[in-house]
C-alpha cells in the first residue's frame, strides 16, 4: 500500500462507584429503566450548585494507572471543558485537561502473529458523562435522561502505537479485562459501560507519522465493529488520497448496518473547548504514602496470573488465556483445585494431581462454558460449588463415569446444582467394572453383526468403532470404550 496508518484510540470507561462523580445520587450508569430517576439540583446543572468529588472514582482511576504503568501525578485539577450540546445541562463538561490524574503507561499486547507488542497510553483521566438524547420514533422533538448525567467516567488515550485494526481491538479487550479485574468497571461495550473512539491518518512512508489528517470515529459499540472501522477507515482515506482528494479533519460515527464511517461533524480541536480551571473544585494533592497504600489494593493481574498459571500448574497456554480472561473464572478454577488436592491428600479421591488439574481446566475451559454460553451466565451465577466440582473431577479422573456419561452429570450439576454421586446413582451411570459382563455383551454383539466383524478382519476399522458403538448402545453408556475396544480385538483375534 502506498500510504501507511497511524492510529490511536479514546476510551470511555464509566466507573461502579455507588454515586455519581459529583453528587450524591446513585450511579445506575443510565442503565435505569425510567429516565430521570437518579437526578438531583447538581447533576442537572441548578444555579447555585456545587459539585464535590468522588473520592472512591479517583481511587478508581489511579489504581488503572498503577495496573497499566502510569506514572501518577502528585498534583492534579479538574477542568471545565465547554461545549454546548442538548445533553449536557451546564453547557460545560467538568473534565481534565493539562494535569490528569495519570501519564505514561503502557499495556502490552499480543497481535494476531502472537508477537508482543508495547502500546503507550498517553494518559489517563476522570471527568463526568453526558445524558442521554432520546428521538421517539415518528416524533419531530427529542427528549433528554438525565440519569447517565454525572456518571464517574474514566477516559484513557493512548500513542498512536497501533498498525491496523486488529490490535487496537485486542488493546481494548486487554482493557476491559483489567477494569474487571481491578473491579473498577464491567466495562461491558453493549450496555455502554465501555465506549471506543479511533483516531485515524494515513501517511506516505519516509514522511512523518503524524503528517496526515486525523479523522475520529465514533458510536462504535463492539471489539468486532473497533477492528472493522479502523480497517474501513483506512481503506476509505486511502481510496480518496488516490483520487487526489484532501481528506477531512471531522468526526464520523460507525454505522453497523451499512458497515462504514459516516461524516457526522466537524472536528474540534482542543482551543475550541475553552479549556480552564475548574473554578469550584480546589486542585487535589497526593503523597508518595498515599500511593503506595493505593498499590497495596492491586489485585494479581491478568499477566501475572496467566504466567503463575503457566509455572504451578503446567497448563497449556491456550488453557491459561481461557482462564485468566476472567477473574471470576480463574478464581473458580483455583478453587475447585484446591478442594480437589484436599480430597486427594485424604485419599477420598485416587487420582495423580496433574491430570486432574488438567482435567479441572479442561471441563471448565469446554463444557462448562458451553453451558455458560448457552444459558447466558457468568460464573458468578453457576450452582455447583467447587467442592462438588472437585468430586466430579476426581470420578472422571478415576475412570468411574465414561466422558458421554461425565457430560450427563455436569448438565445435571449445571441445572440444579446437585452432588455428582447422587445424580450418577440416580441414573444409574456408573461405568461397568465387571470384566465378564462386559465380555458377554461383547460375544452377543459380535455373534450379531458377523458382517462387520469379518469387515473387520479384512482390515476395514470402521467396522470397529460400528462394534464398539454397538457395545456402548447394549450398555447404555455404561462401558468403558477403551476396554471394549480392546476386548473386542482381543476376541476376533
Amino acid at each position: 500500500m502506498k500510504y501507511k496508518a497511524t492510529i490511536g484510540m479514546e476510551i470511555h470507561v464509566e466507573l461502579k462507584t455507588a454515586s455519581k462523580m459529583f453528587c450524591g445520587c446513585k450511579n445506575g450508569l443510565g442503565l435505569e429503566k425510567k429516565p430521570n430517576v437518579h437526578i438531583c439540583p447538581v447533576c442537572t446543572a441548578q444555579p447555585g450548585t456545587l459539585p464535590v468529588p468522588n473520592q472512591k472514582a479517583v481511587e478508581f482511576v489511579q489504581l488503572a494507572g498503577l495496573a497499566l504503568n502510569c506514572k501518577l501525578r502528585e498534583q492534579s485539577k479538574f477542568d471545565r471543558k465547554n461545549y454546548f450540546y442538548p445533553d449536557i445541562p451546564k453547557g460545560y463538561q467538568i473534565s481534565q485537561y493539562d494535569q490528569p490524574l495519570c501519564e505514561r503507561g503502557e499495556l502490552r499486547i499480543k497481535n494476531n502473529e502472537l508477537k508482543e507488542k508495547k502500546i503507550g497510553i498517553t494518559r489517563i483521566h476522570l471527568e463526568e458523562d453526558t445524558g442521554k438524547l432520546i428521538h421517539p420514533k415518528g416524533t419531530d422533538y427529542t427528549l433528554v435522561d438525565f440519569n447517565r448525567a454525572g456518571v464517574p467516567l474514566m477516559e484513557l488515550v493512548t500513542e498512536p502505537d497501533f498498525d491496523g485494526g486488529d490490535e487496537a481491538r485486542i488493546f481494548c479487550q486487554k482493557l476491559q479485562q483489567v477494569c474487571r479485574y481491578l473491579n473498577i468497571s464491567d466495562a461491558d461495550m453493549e450496555k455502554g459501560n465501555m465506549r471506543c473512539e479511533a483516531n485515524i491518518s494515513l501517511y506516505k512512508e519516509g514522511e512523518d507519522k503524524l503528517s496526515g489528517t486525523k479523522v475520529e470515529v465514533k458510536n462504535i459499540n463492539s471489539f468486532k465493529f473497533v477492528e472493522k472501522a479502523i480497517n474501513f477507515e483506512i481503506k476509505r482515506q486511502s481510496e480518496e488520497l488516490e483520487a487526489g482528494k484532501k481528506i477531512v479533519q471531522e468526526t464520523r460515527g460507525w454505522d453497523a448496518n451499512r458497515n462504514a464511517t459516516v461524516s457526522q461533524r466537524k472536528k474540534e480541536s482542543a482551543h475550541d473547548y475553552r479549556y480552564f480551571p475548574e473554578p469550584d473544585i480546589p486542585p487535589m494533592e497526593f503523597t508518595t504514602e498515599y500511593f503506595e497504600k493505593l498499590r497495596l489494593n492491586l489485585p494479581e493481574m491478568p499477566a501475572e496470573k496467566s504466567k503463575r498459571f503457566s509455572e504451578q500448574y503446567n497448563l497449556a497456554s491456550d488453557a491459561v488465556e481461557l482462564l485468566t480472561g476472567d477473574r471470576d473464572l480463574a478464581d473458580y478454577f483455583e478453587k475447585t483445585v484446591s478442594e480437589l488436592e484436599e480430597k486427594i491428600c485424604s485419599k477420598e479421591i485416587s487420582c495423580e494431581k496433574k491430570k486432574a488439574v488438567k482435567l479441572v481446566a479442561n471441563y471448565i475451559n469446554t463444557e462448562l462454558r458451553k453451558h455458560l454460553t448457552e444459558g447466558g451466565h457468568s460464573i458468578r451465577d453457576i450452582q455447583i460449588t467447587p467442592e462438588n466440582y472437585a468430586e466430579f473431577i476426581g470420578i472422571v479422573a478415576e475412570g468411574k463415569i465414561n466422558s458421554s456419561a461425565a457430560q450427563t452429570v455436569l448438565k445435571e450439576m449445571y441445572r440444579t446444582g446437585g452432588d455428582p454421586s447422587q445424580i450418577i446413582e440416580e441414573k444409574n451411570l456408573m461405568q461397568m467394572e465387571d470384566d465378564t459382563e462386559l465380555e458377554k455383551v461383547i460375544h452377543d454383539i459380535l455373534v450379531k453383526n458377523q458382517q462387520s466383524v469379518d469387515d473387520f478382519k479384512a482390515g476395514k476399522d470402521r467396522a470397529l468403532q460400528f462394534l464398539v458403538g454397538q457395545v456402548m448402545k447394549e450398555t447404555k453408556g455404561k462401558a468403558n470404550p477403551a476396554k471394549a475396544m480392546e476386548f473386542i480385538k482381543k476376541i476376533i483375534a
